[in-house]
């Protein structure tokens, strides 16, 4: 096995799992807390994109670019839970389903309107489209370090936020039962905006990261989510440890899956119908790591735990 290919797949496994879990953070935080599911969350990963892509043509900065798209796409979530969200905590799981699937349609179509329906390349910075020498024959980009540093620093500073602060505190609460908080005197609807914004913000930088390595474009985070409600069911729905775990299981099985499981599957058929079916099998693994799970623990491998 060529084993400067096999690093460069662990670290695109690895850095397609910091991005699920970047995605899959705000979700399972909304889902646990506020049992709101959430469609349209791909879409803040989409128009946390674009903003970087339009401030970094504007500014000429990269970095700057995501600092201030961050907020700004806090912004958009935080509007998007007041005018649309907030209505349906009280409406059954069928309601939020269309909901926020007529929110994906609004979202794609204003993308459309104010950028256009061409993609948006977003351009790095020298110093960020280089690569890093470990040895003569492995070359890392330096870019997929910095994702995965990134989303690294974003999983850390999460897990202190919910385990070590007083709004962490009451966001654990609130997923064990938040009628009882409410009861206490705490502002749900405040914390519920909250933890939504921060969400969206957090699925925007999502799409800040990724887009200079694929572009911006209308509904590209229509598919993702889907693999994002996989990685939050195997972690556990409202853990932040599951969905890290599970964001970096579903990276690494989904990545090492494409690189390799043809020629696994050649050991024991031919060559030809290996080929053929690798690509088929290896889009289904993940889904069957959750039926697995799922079959064992139903509740996730990491649940909240209820205090």
């Amino acid at each position: 096995m060529d084993t400067a290919l096999l690093i460069t797949q662990l670290l695109n496994g690895l850095q397609l799992g910091v991005l699920l879990f970047l995605l899959a953070a705000g979700l399972t935080l909304i889902f646990g807390i506020m049992d709101f599911i959430n469609l349209a969350h791909g879409s803040f990963y989409m128009v946390g994109a674009y903003i970087c892509g339009t401030l970094v043509a504007l500014l000429d900065s990269f970095v700057l670019g995501v600092i201030l798209a961050i907020p700004l796409t806090l912004a958009v979530g935080y509007v998007a839970e007041l005018v649309v969200a907030r209505t349906l905590y009280a409406r059954d799981h069928l309601d939020h389903v269309l909901a926020t699937f007529g929110l994906i349609l609004i979202f794609d179509t204003a993308v459309h309107l104010f950028w256009g329906a061409e993609g948006m390349a977003i351009p790095l910075p020298d110093w960020l489209n280089g690569q890093i020498a470990v040895s003569e024959t492995i070359l890392l980009p330096t870019y997929r370090i910095a994702i995965i540093s990134v989303g690294l620093a974003v999983a850390v500073g999460l897990y202190v936020l919910v385990t070590r602060t007083r709004i962490g505190m009451l966001i654990r609460a609130g997923a064990s039962n938040r009628t009882m908080v409410q009861a206490l005197g705490v502002d749900i609807k405040r914390l519920f905006s909250l933890v939504f914004a921060a969400g969206a913000a957090i699925a925007g930088l999502a799409g800040m990261m990724v887009s200079p390595i694929t572009e911006a474009s209308i509904g590209m985070g229509n598919d993702i989510i889907i693999v994002a409600f996989v990685v939050i069911i195997i972690g556990g729905i409202g853990s932040v440890k599951g969905a890290f775990v599970g964001a970096l299981i579903v990276g690494m099985i989904d990545t090492m899956g494409r690189s390799y499981l043809d020629q696994f599957m050649k050991l024991f058929m031919s060559d030809q119908n290996a080929e053929t079916a690798a690509p088929a099998v290896s889009a289904m693994l993940i889904y069957i790591l959750m039926a697995a799970i799922l079959a064992v623990r139903p509740q996730g491998l990491f649940p909240p735990r209820v205090r």
